[in-house]
């Protein structure tokens, strides 16, 4: 019977770890042009998705999250390097402007840093 609950334990533990620090691939989108600007839109239920946008540099840029979890953790994106950090609401369009002058990578995440994504700008 303790080997049972061990064993139980040891996998509700392993799941757990999982959950909420391993790799969740939501897949990658490049964002859609149109005229003089482009937009990529974001689903944000149990993380990102998709996890990775693609941006054109130069080309003015919306996100458009639209937050589908009710947790507190996802309530809030933050990008460090843009100094942004925007509340969701639920089921509504929250569009956030990015500045794509400088290539590269640019992280965001919730407002607890559990939850990730990537803007990548080139």
């Amino acid at each position: 019977m303790q080997i049972l609950v061990v064993i139980v334990v040891v996998a509700a533990i392993a799941f757990i770890a999982w959950w909420f620090f391993g790799k969740h691939d939501q897949g990658q989108s490049q964002a859609q042009v149109k005229g003089n600007s482009q937009e990529a839109r974001i689903t944000v239920n149990g993380g990102y998705s998709p996890e990775t946008v693609v941006l054109k540099q130069g080309v003015p840029a919306k996100l458009v999250f639209n937050r589908l979890d009710k947790s507190n953790c996802l309530k809030e994106v933050v990008f460090k390097d843009f100094g942004i950090s925007e509340e969701l609401p639920i089921k509504q369009d929250k569009v956030i402007e990015i500045d794509t002058s400088k290539a590269g990578e640019y992280t965001y995440a919730c407002g607890m840093d559990m939850f990730h994504g990537k803007v990548v700008i080139k």
